[in-house]
């Protein structure tokens, strides 16, 4: 079979622009940000989440350049096979379709249990399949059925952010009043503990938790080979970027931290549903339950379309067989399609029989896996624009180009480089590094032992 480049060309510019301004905004936000807080306080959370959008920011300048240069279906990969090294590519690929499949196991498990809220008699489980069902039935039809659930995911999770940070600004400044509260809070949380309660460190510590809530933000990169104008929507929804990040991330942040005392967050329940009672919203834990359902819904479809793509990808460049780049009438990758699926389930059951070995080793790989791709995308374009000067072409050829090269490819690059090794210092997360490092080490082993054999064959 010949190469591909790309899938059919299905989504619009506003289904791209509400998946990368929805994409980022996960169950990370809704659910764990709390812990961050706890962690860092509040003025460290402001600075960990600030930092964490800065490097993502850079990291998608990067992914910018590459993907209107060459719009590629499972993008990642292939820029690091050709500007890094065949072994990274290969390692880039399997990383990134870990990282989705390990959370569609736990998004699918999250689902049922958030069911079991209004419905406590269902057994967890059969809402977990029938939400299963329904994420691969959209995902089997097109990807046009694959961009316009994600459009509508995408923007109940948009409202949801934007009505948290009105309503929790007005009760900032008193015009609504807050439980306990007789006159406005104001920033009191932010300066009665000290700058850094638990220190300084913190902000660090909690950096690989900010970089995961922020993974999905390089999903524009994927999207890139099955959107119609690429050379224009790509720019468009990079350049939103930074400005999105920060107000839905460090926005809801600022209101958060400045509502809940930091001994208080992430302790016990959800940080929105608390702001939504304390201000006196009726309902307010069953709203936010119906926000968070939706944006599991919007991680496990996202995750399935991003681990499919990834594979396909793999097939087309002839590193796995064949057959996972077969597609349907649709242009769907339904063999791909299914392995990833098949690939969630075993980490949900993973997650149920062996959570304390195999399930932590895989959620510990894929915690860092995210800032690792995002690695591999800034040193590809570091070497994708040497390549391109080096051929003599005009750099005003480039539809879009990373600005201030090479200072922001390389910051990308080191700064990601930087908030893995700093995970070192929090006894917690160190874990993650004990795993990662010998997965990488084994797949790259694994691709060379293969090519190897495949060359002998032939």
């Amino acid at each position: 079979m010949s190469k591909q480049t790309h899938l059919s060309r299905q989504m619009e510019s506003r289904h791209v622009l509400m998946i990368s301004l929805g994409g980022v905004i996960g169950t990370g936000l809704f659910l764990s940000s709390g812990y961050t807080i706890h962690q860092a306080g509040p003025i460290g959370t402001l600075l960990a989440y600030t930092i964490g959008a800065i490097i993502v920011y850079l990291v998608m300048l990067c992914l910018g350049e590459l993907a209107v240069a060459m719009p590629y279906t499972g993008a990642f990969h292939v820029y690091a096979k050709k500007y890094i090294g065949p072994g990274t590519g290969f390692t880039v690929a399997i990383l990134y379709w870990l990282t989705w499949t390990i959370a569609l196991g736990s998004e699918f498990t999250a689902a049922g249990l958030i069911m079991q809220h209004w419905f406590p008699h269902v057994a967890t489980w059969l809402w977990s399949l029938l939400f299963m069902v329904i994420i691969f039935t959209v995902n089997a039809l097109s990807v046009r059925w694959f961009a316009e659930t994600e459009f509508w995911f995408s923007s109940i999770k948009v409202f949801a952010i934007i009505a948290f940070i009105i309503l929790g600004g007005l009760a900032i400044v008193g015009i609504l009043p807050l439980h306990g509260h007789t006159t406005a809070p104001l920033l009191t949380n932010y300066t009665k503990n000290g700058w850094f309660p638990n220190g300084f460190g913190g902000v660090f510590t909690t950096m690989l938790t900010v970089n995961f809530a922020f993974s999905g933000t390089e999903l524009i990169g994927i999207t890139a080979g099955e959107t119609k104008d690429p050379a224009h929507t790509i720019p468009a929804a990079i350049h939103t970027t930074l400005w999105r990040l920060i107000i839905f991330f460090v926005g809801s942040m600022f209101v958060m931290a400045a509502l809940i005392p930091y001994q208080q967050a992430g302790v016990t329940q959800s940080p929105f549903v608390l702001v939504f009672k304390e201000i006196g919203i009726p309902y307010a834990a069953d709203i936010m339950n119906f926000v968070v359902l939706t944006a599991i819904m919007s991680a496990a479809n996202s995750g399935l379309y991003a681990s499919t793509r990834m594979l396909w990808s793999l097939a087309n460049e002839g590193t796995i067989p064949v057959i996972f780049k077969k597609t349907t009438k649709r242009d769907v990758p339904i063999f791909a399609l299914m392995a990833s699926m098949i690939g969630g389930i075993l980490a949900l059951l993973s997650s149920i029989y062996a959570a304390g070995s195999v399930y932590l080793v895989l959620v510990s790989i894929s915690g860092l896996a995210v800032v690792l791709v995002w690695m591999a995308i800034a040193l590809s374009e570091i070497n994708f624009r040497k390549a391109y000067v080096k051929s003599g072409q005009s750099l005003d050829k480039l539809a879009f180009k990373t600005p201030g090269y090479p200072v922001v490819p390389w910051l990308a690059f080191i700064l990601s480089g930087l908030s893995c090794l700093l995970i070192w210092f929090d006894p917690n997360q160190r874990i993650a590094l004990y795993y990662t490092l010998p997965f990488v080490a084994i797949c790259y082993v694994g691709y060379y032992i293969n090519e190897k054999i495949k060359r002998a064959k032939n």
